[in-house]
């Protein structure tokens, strides 16, 4: 991936992400099955099309989306420089916040859930899916909806989010690429996709939709 530099005052850095979401209903529900199918389209779902996972224990993918300000997105009024020759350095030179704003927690959770064995590039195209559904009709319209769309990610338990384990490399790593992903301080390899799958497995739909990148154990669509 080629070097990006970034010079971003305060103001500016508040603009870009002083965004509000509106909460979408999900899609309709989608039968589950054992062999369940990652990031599986929202219309084209059958019994046999669900949501596949990482390989870990707890696997863990028309309007504009906008996001509101909170205090995990707050600057000093100096300017903030980012100059990173590569996608790790960024994540070292970003400040992840303690505190995270509601949608700013789901989208890091999905990273830390779905990718946090993956390399970071692999952990950024997962943050950029959701967000890429976020922007998209089809889908809800706050990351948070699209984390807790039924049947979509196997994380999601009733629900509910597993517990986090906020101390770790893992949960701070996921809070920087989140905010990376979020502000676009960083291309994602995963382009405009919006499914992905684990490549143990061959979804049906897969043979449907236009393949963007292969990022270690996950593959991308749009």
């Amino acid at each position: 991936m080629s070097r990006k530099t970034y010079s971003l005052s305060a103001v500016a850095i508040a603009a870009t992400a002083g965004l509000s979401f509106s909460s979408a209903d999900g899609a309709g529900a989608f039968a589950q099955d054992a062999a369940a199918l990652q990031a599986a389209p929202e219309t084209e779902s059958t019994a046999q099309e669900m949501v596949e996972v990482m390989p870990d224990a707890t696997v863990f993918v028309s309007e504009e989306v906008v996001q509101p300000i909170g205090k995990d997105d707050d600057f000093d009024n100096a300017e903030l420089t980012f100059d990173a020759a590569s996608l790790a350095e960024l994540v070292h030179e970003v400040d992840a916040p303690e505190q995270l704003s509601e949608q700013m927690r789901c989208l890091a959770g999905a990273v830390y859930f779905e990718s946090r064995g993956e390399p970071l590039a692999g952990q950024l195209a997962v943050a950029q899916v959701v967000i890429n559904r976020s922007e998209d009709s089809r889908w809800p319209a706050s990351y948070c909806g699209v984390v807790y769309q039924r049947a979509q990610f196997s994380f999601v338990k009733n629900g509910r989010m597993p517990r986090i384990r906020t101390g770790s490399a893992a949960w701070e790593r996921a809070k920087a690429i989140a905010k990376i992903a979020h502000d676009g301080m960083w291309e994602s390899e995963a382009g405009d996709a919006v499914y992905f799958h684990a490549n143990y497995v061959r979804p049906t739909w897969s043979r449907r939709k236009v393949r963007t990148a292969q990022i270690d154990t996950h593959i991308f669509y749009r």
